[in-house]
């Protein structure tokens, strides 16, 4: 149909000259270039992200930083395992009602929605290969994704603050 629209306009004898044909090619073959270019879809993991020390009572947690829009909506996809005390803070710029999901992502987590002064508001268990979402309950700025259990292995829950570099004092 592109090609279509480029040649209807031009009258066939022109085209029909070798000097009209050999200056239609090099166009023809950079729009069908263009146009059978491979989508780039994510298919493995990103690389490992800068990360923070953060403290969640006497526990510490080594959190990579998702900040960008790219690093954030890649997340943990691909990744097959998690460390124990590793997991990925989104980090963004203004606090609204937050939701994540999981295609994609092969390690069932457990999501926290914090604060901006480091509290958490609400945990959601999160199933690996799911594209239910799980919402904070409240505007938020942060999100950590950790180990599915992580959180409730060591009893914390709604309420308590954590403590590190990103969150206000």
């Amino acid at each position: 149909m592109i090609l279509t629209s480029f040649v209807t306009p031009t009258p066939r004898r022109r085209l029909r000259s070798p000097k009209a044909r050999s200056a239609l090619l090099p166009l023809l073959a950079l729009l069908l270039t263009v146009s059978t270019a491979p989508v780039r879809a994510q298919t493995g993991p990103q690389p490992r992200l800068p990360t923070i020390t953060l403290q969640a009572g006497m526990h510490l947690i080594q959190a990579e930083l998702a900040v960008s829009p790219e690093q954030q909506q890649t997340g943990m996809m691909f990744r097959t395992a998690m460390n124990g005390n590793e997991g990925m803070l989104f980090v963004n710029e203004d606090s609204q009602v937050r939701c994540f999901w999981m295609r994609n992502t092969l390690v069932p987590l457990t999501i926290a929605f914090i604060t901006d002064d480091g509290t958490i508001t609400n945990l959601a268990d999160m199933q690996a290969r799911s594209d239910q979402s799980h919402c904070s309950s409240k505007p938020v700025r942060y999100a950590l994704e950790m180990k599915q259990g992580w959180f409730s292995q060591r009893g914390l829950k709604a309420g308590l603050r954590l403590r590190g570099k990103p969150f206000t004092e």
